[in-house]
């Protein structure tokens, strides 16, 4: 374990001792510079990187010139607000082995860094593996890359997360 706010976090929820072992679970520092990369229908500002909301921008625009309908659906979240989720969720009677298997231990999400977009599309459910039969993501997978995205789970990943075509990642350079 990497770091006593995940060793907080593993206890507070119970997660199993081998979790670490098994699974190439990375720790992300929070973003520090946040900008307003989209702004949805209902005033909900999704904040990202600089770098990455300026290569969102780019994307999206691109994406639009193609025909191709992109949107924001989650952005930044920070530490604090990862907690609240999996508290949800295990409240809801969710195992913790289930739930991460869809979301990550507080500290660990890419979100955290102000370089992750969960993507939607008009006409595909949020946040499910449909997504990968839409327009969208075919476009997304022949072209991201050159915006500096890039598919963060895909089946089989080494972290241990169900596949999630939906969440790209900015990396820089």
């Amino acid at each position: 374990m990497n770091s006593a706010r995940l060793h907080h976090f593993a206890q507070e929820f119970g997660v199993p001792d081998d979790f670490f072992l098994c699974r190439q679970v990375l720790e992300y520092e929070e973003a520090e510079q946040l900008v307003t990369a989209a702004t949805n229908a209902d005033g909900r500002e999704h904040r990202l990187s600089p770098e990455a909301a300026k290569a969102w921008k780019e994307m999206h625009a691109a994406a639009l010139n193609s025909g191709i309908s992109l949107f924001i659906v989650s952005a930044f979240r920070s530490v604090q607000r990862q907690a609240e989720l999996i508290r949800r969720k295990l409240a809801a009677g969710q195992s913790i082995t289930e739930v991460l298997s869809v979301s990550a231990l507080p500290g660990c999400s890419e979100h955290h860094t102000g370089n992750a977009v969960d993507v939607g599309t008009a006409g595909y459910a949020l946040l499910e593996t449909e997504f990968e039969q839409s327009p969208a993501f075919a476009w997304l997978t022949d072209n991201a890359a050159s915006f500096g995205f890039y598919l963060s789970f895909p089946r089989g990943n080494p972290y241990g997360y169900n596949f999630e075509p939906w969440h790209w990642c900015y990396r820089k350079g």
